[in-house]
């Protein structure tokens, strides 16, 4: 209900802050004044509000519905030894890297898990799972924050935030170039847009949208890897490539974890399944860590 709820109000939102964006801009229709051919000004325009609001909307409240979503206690207080020492090195690594001190929770799940949110550097969210806590000794966890506030520090959630809306505008802009081909060209409807544009539009958007997925995943593998690297130098390549091999020997075993190993992108390993993948492989993370510091400690 509460991820319902959550999906709902982000895409009321969404519409809230579009609709009020085109009225400013004028831009109330992308057709000509025939109604049948297409402003490609105005659906370019349309297109890259509704494709950047939909990406910026959702990172300005990312901490917020992370906090709902995945039930992080923050901590505001420590109130035991392991708290403080979480709290503390978060503000070690943050101070370190040059960036605000994030906010610290923790969430439960069994899964090694962490994860990095928030809508710039100096107002992010760092939270770490009791999975993780429990199966990673205190350099391990270590590393796996130096790794997520690589991310804060790298910008990384506001560039995929961009490159998701523009992905989403030219996606929704091919889309309704191809429906309108379709409607007028195969179809022959001269009487404005009719079902032919509105199917093939949305048919056109999801094939468009699988293809276009693939980009925005090759950004989030290139990012893992500088995340990876700003844990190695905040805290130590060993203690990076522990973790990455932790967290490997964790999936490996025989359990209902799998389902849940997200911190680092436990992935397919097939070809086609590859290019949707938004981690690396971990055995390509370890031997990238390998090759650039070697046996570094």
């Amino acid at each position: 209900m509460l991820r319902i709820f959550l999906f709902l109000a982000t895409n009321l939102a969404v519409i809230l802050v579009a609709s009020i964006t085109l009225s400013l801009l004028g831009v109330d229709s992308y057709f000509q004044q025939n109604g049948t051919d297409l402003n490609l000004q105005s659906l370019l325009i349309f297109c890259l509000v509704f494709g950047m609001a939909g990406s910026l909307v959702s990172l300005f409240i990312s901490k917020w519905m992370a906090k709902k979503g995945m039930r992080v206690q923050i901590i505001d207080q420590p109130h035991n030894s392991g708290e403080q020492w979480l709290v503390s090195t978060v503000k070690e690594l943050a101070d370190k890297a040059g960036i605000g001190m994030p906010e610290v929770g923790i969430f439960q799940s069994d899964a090694p898990n962490a994860f990095a949110t928030g809508w710039n550097k100096n107002d992010a969210l760092v939270a770490v799972s009791t999975g993780l806590l429990k199966r990673m000794n205190h350099d391990e966890v270590k590393a796996v924050l130096g790794h997520e506030i690589g991310h804060v520090a790298n910008g990384d959630m506001v560039t995929l935030a961009l490159i998701q809306g523009v992905v989403n505008a030219f996606v929704m802009f091919f889309a309704r170039i191809i429906g309108n081909f379709v409607d007028k060209a195969i179809l022959k409807n001269e009487n404005g847009p009719g079902i032919g544009f509105f199917v093939a539009t949305i048919v056109s958007e999801i094939i468009l949208g699988i293809l276009a997925s693939t980009i925005v995943a090759w950004f989030s593998r290139r990012r893992e890897f500088r995340a990876d690297q700003a844990g190695a130098e905040l805290v130590s390549p060993a203690a990076m490539a522990s973790a990455l091999m932790r967290l490997k020997e964790t999936y490996e075993q025989p359990s209902e974890l799998k389902g849940e190993l997200v911190a680092f992108g436990i992935r397919g390993e097939g070809k086609f399944s590859a290019l949707f993948a938004t981690h690396p492989p971990l055995d390509v993370r370890i031997q990238a860590l390998q090759q650039r510091y070697g046996n570094s400690q």
